[in-house]
């Protein structure tokens, strides 16, 4: 309880102004009055955040996940999966869309991209070419258009580095042709239509040629393969409320090209997120010339601090420079690789991405983390990898990409069915830790993510 004076001359006065009386005499009197005093304390509210375009509503995993989970064998991991049947599931970073969602749809074509952040990938994938007039557009490889486009239908095929010539199936000679992006203008680039990406090889004519599709994929939805330019990519992406990894190609020809330097080429990628007001946390620039990755870190350094070194080192020679380092040996014995992880990481370098095979092995039966994966952890490397997915069916061993795990270099092969999918992602989250994984169809990853509880992409 509080006493206070409370001061009456201001009312005495609006009496006096409204009487006009000077015979009143003013009287200033004290009065106690009563209070309740006032506490004031700091309360700590938990923040609800609402993860737009990517809630758990808005995520279509569809089938294949639980085709997979259903092809597993009998385990823990199994019966986790199938208890999140019925999600939620959400966009998460984890989830990375390898050209878009190439197992069904046309890699790096609008409609593929929206496939994948449909099914969650919380980062989409760009690979960077550049075209005649050195503009910037989403392609695999700079000279992929025979196989990725329908090029040779059009009467840019006669423009094509090596326009096609039929093969000939009696005497064994396969058909050829090569069409690169910087045969032509991007005008022209703009004029194509996406396809799967595939050739026969034996065909005779372009039809042939261009109807090779891999059994285990589909044409069901090339109907429509709508070409992206780079910039055009970063603008989709934005709109899908998703984050981006631009790979920027290794060139086709020799550079510089019509004055354009590899320093240009890399810079101008990088111009394009600015141009375009990105956050460059949103972006993880990649590239397997290791050149390229330097640059970014010493002239671009906001976009160079995640910039993701490709790692082919596995077709590169030891550090004597005479002996082929064998795929073994760099599962095994990753000193052998050149540069090291040490000097990787003195460069500034912070995440690397090797394919998945270089991070598992066999020990005991089991998969695990390989010495390369614990390699690269300890030079304090992050790691992505690539690519799931992308084997057809793993019941025959999965080829390339598992050939550490399936007998293909040693021991027992432990893959031996699709819903093997699920056991090598589990070994790469939870045992080398990746902070991310392409993926051919991201649902299969972003179910794994949501099911695990992995952070969402915000």
């Amino acid at each position: 309880m509080n006493k206070i004076s409370v001061c009456s001359t201001l009312l005495a006065a609006l009496l006096l102004s409204a009487c006009d009386d000077d015979s009143v005499e003013v009287v200033q009197v004290e009065k106690p009055v009563i209070t309740t005093e006032t506490e004031i304390k700091v309360v700590e509210v938990p923040v609800i955040v609402e993860v737009p375009a990517g809630s758990a509503s808005a995520m279509q995993v569809g089938t294949r996940p639980n085709f997979l989970i259903q092809d597993m064998e009998g385990s823990a991991l199994k019966t986790k999966l199938e208890q999140c049947a019925n999600g939620p599931f959400y966009k998460t970073d984890f989830s990375i869309g390898h050209r878009g969602a190439p197992m069904q749809f046309p890699e790096h074509t609008k409609e593929s991209y929206i496939a994948a952040a449909k099914m969650g990938a919380g980062i989409l994938e760009c690979d960077v070419a550049f075209t005649k007039d050195k503009e910037l557009v989403c392609r695999h490889s700079q000279c992929d258009l025979h196989t990725t486009t329908n090029i040779l239908a059009t009467y840019l095929g006669q423009k094509c580095t090596t326009p096609f010539v039929p093969g000939d199936p009696e005497n064994g000679i396969a058909a050829q042709a090569m069409c690169c992006t910087s045969d032509i203008t991007l005008a022209e680039f703009k004029t194509l239509k996406g396809k799967m990406d595939a050739a026969n090889s034996m065909a005779t004519t372009v039809e042939e040629y261009m109807d090779g599709t891999a059994n285990w994929r589909t044409d069901l939805y090339s109907s429509r393969g709508t070409l992206m330019t780079h910039a055009q990519s970063i603008e989709l992406f934005k709109s899908l409320g998703v984050k981006m990894t631009p790979e920027l190609k290794t060139p086709s020809v020799a550079m510089p090209f019509d004055g354009f330097t590899q320093k240009a080429y890399a810079q101008k990628m990088i111009d394009e997120y600015k141009a375009a007001n990105v956050d460059p946390k949103n972006v993880w620039a990649q590239s397997f010339n290791r050149d390229d990755v330097v640059y970014w870190i010493k002239e671009n350094p906001e976009f160079g601090a995640q910039a993701v070194y490709l790692d082919d080192r596995y077709e590169a020679q030891a550090a004597d420079n005479e002996t082929m380092v064998s795929a073994e040996q760099i599962v095994h014995n990753p000193e052998l690789l050149s540069p090291t992880m040490e000097e990787l990481a003195a460069d500034g370098v912070n995440i690397i991405a090797p394919p998945l095979w270089m991070l598992l092995t066999e020990e005991g039966g089991e998969i695990v983390p390989s010495p390369y994966a614990k390699a690269a952890k300890a030079a304090g490397l992050g790691i992505i990898t690539w690519t799931l997915e992308r084997s057809g069916h793993l019941a025959s061993g999965g080829g390339w990409y598992y050939q550490s795990i399936n007998g293909s270099l040693y021991g027992e092969t432990m893959i031996d069915n699709d819903g093997d999918t699920f056991k090598v992602l589990d070994v790469l989250a939870k045992e080398v830790g990746v902070l991310g994984v392409f993926s051919d169809w991201p649902a299969t990853t972003t179910y794994y993510a949501s099911c695990m509880g992995m952070p969402a992409s915000i």
